[in-house]
């Protein structure tokens, strides 16, 4: 094992968030690295994912959850790529292998083998594989059903999950896809790069005004990302039969007043009764028995050129402790992701 590094560098919070977090509550640590024990894997990460449920993770207040939080002292974590150094002779994994796991924000991972996935050697595009769409996808496939002639709308639309569900929903057989988002810079490019036949841009007008234009006869399908009022106005619009499916919050995770872990919204309660809406909560894991019909899926389509997962890319540990604050200002456009240089 001589060969191996003995220390690597993590990231970790320093901390505890006084509203938004700010990069100095981050600071990238010099640590021990220890030799893969006979059933361990050594993993040298390439990328890891900026994800805005971290500002839940770190905010104090939230009580349960399928992760764990993170107090000041703690390394953060989170989705990564990475390739194999070394593994068990006799295991499912080998030295040169891509594989994606949870142990990001740090130059190395060590770890029992079945906290790795590998990534089958011919994906198209492995950096992909680091975008959180799979909730998406499980939500338009299970939880909306969304087909032929569906008024889809996304809140968020330019974030990491709604750049990739618009095609998506296009490709199964949605009939009009409206997103929301927070500039018009990036409206134009979610209608002309991305299978959004509208875009709301936040703070121009009253989103229920603009939302009442772009689909003046109301939607079926809703899948969203932020709450607030962009989900006030998504009830408001529901047709008879709508189908909502609530994967995030930003409204009250990214609240400077809040901690991460609550997002009030006003909604019509009648009118969801009155025109027999389902609203499904999707939580973080709740679709992980479709990754692999999500992965052939995803790398037919990125084959074809039927669909693109878009990312903005920081290179080097060294700008991780600010990656998250760009992440709340809006700075950033599909996956925000940390490339490690070797």
């Amino acid at each position: 094992m001589s060969s191996f590094p003995t220390t690597t560098r993590e990231v970790r919070l320093v901390a505890a968030p006084d509203g938004l977090p700010t990069p100095a509550d981050f600071a990238v640590a010099d640590v021990p690295l220890a030799a893969p024990g006979p059933d361990q894997v050594l993993v040298r990460n390439r990328a890891f994912l900026v994800f805005p449920g971290l500002r839940s993770l770190i905010g104090g207040e939230l009580a349960s959850a399928s992760l764990p939080t993170v107090r000041p002292g703690d390394p953060v974590f989170g989705p990564a790529l990475g390739e194999v150094l070394a593994a068990p002779a006799g295991g499912p994994l080998r030295p040169g292998d891509l594989v994606t796991h949870l142990f990001g924000w740090r130059e190395h991972a060590v770890a029992e083998a079945g906290a790795f996935t590998r990534v089958a050697g011919d994906f198209p595009d492995p950096l992909a594989l680091l975008s959180p769409s799979l909730a998406g996808y499980g939500a338009l496939t299970r939880a909306t059903r969304v087909g032929e002639g569906d008024v889809v709308l996304v809140t968020g639309a330019a974030g990491a999950v709604g750049t990739v569900v618009g095609r998506v929903a296009r490709l199964l057989g949605a009939a009009r896809v409206i997103g929301t988002t927070g500039s018009a810079a990036k409206a134009k490019r979610l209608t002309e790069e991305f299978g959004y036949d509208a875009v709301l841009v936040r703070g121009e007008r009253p989103i229920a005004e603009q939302l009442a234009e772009a689909a003046p006869e109301g939607i079926d399908v809703l899948l969203d990302m932020v709450g607030g009022e962009q989900l006030t106005a998504a009830v408001d619009a529901a047709r008879q039969g709508a189908r909502f499916a609530l994967i995030g919050a930003l409204a009250g995770q990214l609240d400077p007043a809040r901690r991460g872990a609550s997002a009030p919204a006003v909604v019509d309660s009648f009118r969801l009764v009155v025109r027999d809406v389902t609203v499904h909560g999707i939580a973080g894991q709740r679709y992980q028995d479709l990754e692999p019909e999500w992965l052939e899926r995803l790398a037919g389509w990125l084959r074809a050129g039927e669909l693109t997962v878009p990312r903005t890319v920081l290179a080097g540990i060294d700008r991780a402790p600010g990656a998250l604050s760009r992440l709340i200002d809006g700075d950033v456009f599909g996956a925000l992701i940390v490339e490690l240089r070797d």
